[in-house]
């Protein structure tokens, strides 16, 4: 269909709601953006909904402050899933090839994995996501996509990624309620990784941290497709917490020294150097070390690495991925972060910003809309002319094999 198409998404933080408004014409591969619109993350906890109502609301006046600033109505969405709820595993299907002359078709690929997700997982949660990696084709492996090709038996090796049913189906009438219908829910982790790599950071190995508020998503990639996925249970909001303890501060007075004097090298801090709460709270009106704020951040985001860390190692890609690690997200703003992510994960590091869209807006160009620019350039990717989900969320095996196609043309070299 020519002309335009516009696409929104919507990343629910715990501590902000961004709506992002783009279009993509049929002479481009990149989403152009028309404008964003913000809110607090009220009713939103750790990326779940704890009150319904004030949830709707937040998610209201985003949308509208979005639909005012781009000039386009919006009625479908793209949603990013995040929390520490989020679980993900390998699993196999195999399958015999049905055609009699042992032609691949798609058919067959829908089949395998509908036996790869026929798995037992809990009546409580939900499958979000399942990402095909590779094919074996009777004995020929690492194939990225069989159909034309010739055998007796296919297996994939497809990343399932499920959420609690209960969390998801609360976000998802929020998002109903507030006016709007979901194109696709995709988990937070994947979203920002397209935001903020390239092909061939994916083909190399490459391990992406989005620190959020509530908690730090970690995708890793190597040969141009996804090899694991992990939610940290910790994030922006526990380091200000720690700050909040550990300076006998209010919440708001941790949260605006963190920002403001924050860093994770307390070796350059001198230990003389005070910060005088009197000048950015009426309510702490006493004096503390800027080295001891230093140490706080510094142990919070050492624990952040360290589970990362953990999680290299389960999977033996400790210190061998060659394209490092990519640090984005609102929480990966802090001074020194770049240093101690070197010392601590002895990878090459650097900060992600969204990459492959269009247009002059600023404000996006930060690491806190990573999450929203990837939702879409997920849905420009990924959809057909009428925006209806062609990924694998809920398992949409008619739509699969054309889904498959699109993915791996955009995660290969």
């Amino acid at each position: 269909m020519a002309g335009n198409r516009n696409f929104v998404s919507i990343d629910i933080g715990s501590h902000t709601i961004r709506t992002v408004v783009g279009i993509l014409d049929d002479n481009s591969s990149t989403p152009q953006i028309l404008g964003v619109g913000i809110a607090p993350s009220e009713g939103i906890r750790k990326s779940m909904v704890v009150d319904i109502e004030e949830a709707i609301r937040s998610i209201s006046l985003s949308l509208e402050d979005a639909e005012r600033l781009s000039g386009e109505p919006i009625n479908h969405v793209f949603v990013g899933m995040g929390g520490h709820h989020l679980e993900s595993y390998n699993s196999k299907g195999v399958i015999a090839i049905s055609n009699p002359n042992g032609e691949i078709m798609e058919d067959d690929i829908d089949r395998s994995l509908e036996a790869a997700q026929a798995v037992a997982i809990p009546n409580n949660r939900k499958i979000l996501r399942i990402i095909p990696r590779t094919f074996t084709v009777d004995d020929q492996e690492g194939i990225k996509y069989p159909v034309g090709m010739t055998g007796i038996r296919l297996e994939v090796d497809a990343h399932i990624v499920t959420g609690m049913t209960p969390g998801v189906k609360n976000l998802e009438k929020c998002i109903f309620e507030s006016g709007v219908d979901i194109d696709d829910v995709v988990p937070n982790g994947l979203a920002a990784a397209e935001a903020v790599l390239q092909r061939r950071q994916k083909e190399l190995g490459v391990v992406v941290l989005d620190i959020g508020c509530g908690s730090t998503n970690m995708t890793v990639y190597e040969e141009g497709t996804i090899l694991h996925s992990k939610v940290l249970p910790i994030g922006g909001e526990s380091v200000t917490n720690d700050v909040a303890i550990g300076l006998k501060s209010s919440i708001e007075s941790a949260e605006k020294i963190k920002i403001e004097y924050g860093t994770c090298k307390p070796e350059d801090i001198d230990s003389k150097e005070q910060i005088d709460l009197s000048l950015i709270s009426k309510v702490d009106l006493h004096q503390v070390s800027r080295k001891t704020l230093s140490q706080i951040i510094q142990a919070r985001y050492q624990e952040i690495l360290e589970l990362a860390k953990n999680e290299l190692i389960a999977i033996n890609r400790d210190g061998t991925l060659p394209a490092g690690v990519v640090i984005t997200g609102g929480g990966s703003k802090m001074q020194g972060l770049i240093d101690l992510s070197r010392d601590t994960l002895k990878l090459p590091a650097q900060i992600g910003f969204p990459q492959n869209f269009q247009g002059v807006l600023e404000q996006v160009d930060d690491p806190s809309y990573s999450t929203a620019i990837g939702l879409l350039i997920w849905g420009s990717r990924f959809s057909d002319t009428q925006g209806s989900s062609l990924g694998f969320s809920n398992v949409d095996f008619s739509k699969v094999a054309d889904t498959l196609k699109s993915w791996l043309k955009n995660l290969m070299p």
